[in-house]
């Protein structure tokens, strides 16, 4: 497998306080990478490095090989990055396509004014649940739906932006079991793609689930880069809390 993205001495400091500290890690394309670490270990701010919110002050980004310095997150999804937040950002007045094309909408003329083409949208999102194997309906209202396939339509939008790499925060938080199965369905499926998925979650079994290799942060520092073969729950949980320095 070829590398997709490598992070080399990622350090970011907000004034005395130091978040991360030159931290080095590489995701391979059609990887899933398992980022587990406690509260205030670094997770969330690397994460918003990759996505383009924050930019480091050391350290260098690389995807497919090519330096990378993203200034707005918008020039991260240019690049192929999509993040799929824990809230989802998803709007529940409209409908499953609605959503996977928010930003993105198809548009088609009659006579000399452009309209909406819903029956495209409607036609492309069911394409890319069919992929995914999610019951979720073009039609159907966000609203209505369970987290499952909330998920389903937050991960199809990222399939349409024709994604390198998926960041996904804490996607089995507050769901029912039998949705958490779908969802590590929805990331294998992904990975299935060729797509790279760095999974961002507290829960130990749905990391070991899915995940390829394994990275923990604590304190700002990494403490473990290695293949989910060669860890375990009980080596993450001491490297978690410190009982393990590091491995």
């Amino acid at each position: 497998m070829a590398e997709r993205l490598r992070l080399t001495g990622i350090s970011k400091h907000f004034g005395a306080i130091r978040a991360l500290h030159e931290v080095s890690l590489s995701v391979q394309e059609g990887e899933v990478l398992g980022l587990m670490g406690d509260n205030g270990a670094g997770k969330s701010t690397l994460v918003k490095i990759i996505a383009g919110n924050f930019r480091p002050s050391d350290g260098e980004i690389r995807l497919d090989g090519e330096p990378r310095d993203f200034h707005h997150p918008k020039d991260a999804r240019n690049a192929g990055i999509e993040i799929v937040y824990q809230d989802l950002a998803l709007c529940d007045n409209l409908t499953a396509a609605s959503n996977v094309f928010l930003g993105r909408e198809l548009r088609r003329r009659m006579g000399p004014v452009p309209v909406l083409d819903y029956r495209s949208m409607h036609r492309r999102a069911g394409e890319l649940f069919a992929l995914l194997k999610s019951e979720t309906r073009p039609r159907d209202l966000v609203r209505r739906m369970s987290g499952g396939q909330r998920q389903a339509v937050a991960i199809a939008r990222t399939l349409l932006a024709d994604a390198r790499v998926v960041l996904m925060d804490e996607p089995t938080a507050a769901i029912s079991v039998r949705q958490v199965a779908e969802v590590l369905d929805l990331i294998q499926r992904l990975r299935d793609r060729g797509i790279s998925v760095i999974l961002i979650s507290h829960r130990m079994p749905d990391v070991f689930s899915v995940s390829d290799r394994i990275a923990v942060l604590r304190r700002g520092e990494l403490v473990a880069h290695k293949a989910k073969a060669d860890s375990s729950p009980e080596e993450v949980t001491g490297l978690i809390t410190g009982a393990i320095q590091t491995a």
